[in-house]
């Protein structure tokens, strides 16, 4: 609706993970560095935030950054599934033919499945999205029996668990210290600074096709406020602030129009020390 008006191709604050429009500020650029690392060391890793921060689009990222000839990426969107569903889906995604196999089976055909991949100079990854979602202990047991899959020197395969900060509490629990002791790599995904809203913002029109800037600066420290720095609440707020200012015919975006906008959906101007609270 409001694309031709604001010179852009296509809706530049969607809240779909699209990794074209990931803003590496300071928090995603050492996540993705991380996990870059993590993964090419064939390591478990463990990659938590809030609700929004954007894990899934950086691990979408993360995915787009692995050469295909290298590395063969296995993704578990749901993980509310029994142990042997969980072992099948990993089986799957490799080209195990599961229907044939039974658990003690298949837990061979993956080893074998494995040491092919790295007779091949391939690395297996498993990307495990709102791990915090795991249901009870049995897929845990089965991660950390798949981090036992290695050579004297090396994992055959990397391991990824991206979820909410409720994954680190049952992580915590007393019955997985082993596998919180084959962890390699954690990281903790914070929210964008304010400092970063500006750049974050001309960043995803620049995607979209707009050079020109279009926030005002007091509508981003607005922005900021009501968002905490959480970039799917920003892109909520910026993307209805664009409807908003092409229905006032604004050509930019000022504070009076983002505060409206946050004032529709109950948001409140103390976000940040709300999500300082909830860290605490």
């Amino acid at each position: 609706m409001y694309e031709a008006f604001y010179g852009v191709s296509c809706r530049p604050f969607s809240k779909t993970p699209d990794p074209r429009f990931l803003y590496f500020g300071r928090a995603h650029e050492e996540a993705m560095a991380r996990l870059e690392y993590a993964v090419s060391e064939r390591e478990l890793v463990v990659l938590t935030g809030e609700i929004g921060c954007g894990k899934t689009t950086l691990s979408r990222a993360l995915m787009d950054s692995l050469p295909p000839e290298k590395f063969d990426v296995v993704t578990v969107l749901n993980p509310r599934l029994t142990p042997q569903q969980f072992l099948r889906t990993i089986a799957r995604g490799l080209g195990i033919p599961v229907d044939q196999f039974q658990k003690d089976d298949l837990l061979d055909m993956l080893y074998m499945r494995l040491y092919d991949r790295f007779s091949m100079g391939r690395t297996p990854v498993i990307i495990v999205d709102e791990a915090q979602l795991i249901l009870g202990r049995g897929i845990f047991e089965e991660i950390r029996l798949l981090t036992n899959f290695q050579l004297d020197d090396t994992n055959l395969m990397s391991i990824v668990l991206i979820g909410q900060p409720s994954l680190n509490e049952r992580l915590k629990h007393s019955d997985q210290q082993p596998l919180r002791q084959r962890i390699g790599m954690r990281y903790h995904l914070c929210p964008l600074s304010s400092g970063e809203i500006i750049p974050y913002l001309a960043h995803r029109l620049a995607v979209a096709g707009r050079a020109e800037p279009l926030f005002e600066q007091a509508a981003a420290d607005a922005i900021y406020r009501y968002s905490g720095g959480v970039p799917r609440v920003i892109n909520n707020l910026a993307s209805n602030a664009m409807l908003e200012g092409f229905i006032r015919e604004a050509r930019t975006i000022g504070a009076d129009i983002v505060v409206n906008v946050a004032r529709e959906f109950d948001l409140v101007a103390d976000a940040v020390e709300s999500l300082k609270a909830v860290n605490t």
